[in-house]
């Protein structure tokens, strides 16, 4: 492990982040994005730190941070438009620190629309992951679009985002993809946050973009 990463740059100041790495050079370093703040989604939320936790076993770098306006990150919520300028600010962070390092995009829930927006544009991110992504809520057309490598884990009884919405969702994206859903999960796979971690760990645990 080297030194602790408490913050990095923001578009408005700086951004509140947490960095986990592996004990040796890491596969890929991933930026992990929270759930809605105006619901109280934060990096702590239990499914972001088990999703990390399980990417970090898979042996990947992995940066979560605070949006704009939560916790100590400056700024106020923007509706996903400045919460984008965040990512990209992450994935920034990340490229520089881990260069010739493959570079994931990955969020739950609000955070999935994030992450795979920005992650689908910018060219640096060869791969999406998305936990319980509010298909019906957001515009991802732009994901669908997308050739690069898609992963998304849900919960089978999410009360937000029905699993037949992202099944229908899933049906349309191009390959590669995978989904994993998770039984009995809800939502914020209350009493089920480590099965987040097993599955992202199960499904990345060897995958490569340069083997694609």
């Amino acid at each position: 492990m080297s030194d602790v990463v408490r913050e990095i740059p923001g578009p408005l100041g700086p951004l509140e982040t947490l960095l986990e790495e592996p004990t040796v050079r890491p596969r890929a370093a991933v930026v992990f994005a929270h759930p809605l703040p105006t619901e109280g989604g934060t990096m702590h939320t239990k499914m972001c730190y088990q999703g990390a936790k399980g990417l970090v076993r898979a042996g990947c770098a992995v940066l979560r941070f605070n949006f704009r306006g939560v916790g100590r990150s400056t700024g106020q919520f923007d509706n996903g438009r400045g919460e984008q300028d965040d990512f990209r600010a992450a994935v920034d962070f990340m490229a520089a620190r881990y260069p010739g390092v493959e570079i994931w995009a990955a969020g739950a829930s609000f955070g999935s629309y994030v992450a795979l927006t920005v992650g689908a544009n910018d060219e640096r991110v060869c791969a999406l992951i998305a936990v319980a992504p509010p298909v019906h809520r957001y515009d991802f057309d732009v994901v669908k679009r997308s050739p690069k490598p898609k992963f998304i884990v849900h919960g089978e009884e999410d009360e937000l985002i029905s699993i037949r919405l992202v099944r229908e969702f899933y049906a349309q994206l191009k390959e590669p993809k995978e989904l994993v859903v998770i039984d009995r999960a809800n939502h914020l796979f209350e009493g089920q946050a480590g099965e987040v971690g097993d599955a992202l760990e199960e499904l990345l645990g060897d995958f490569s973009c340069r083997t694609q």
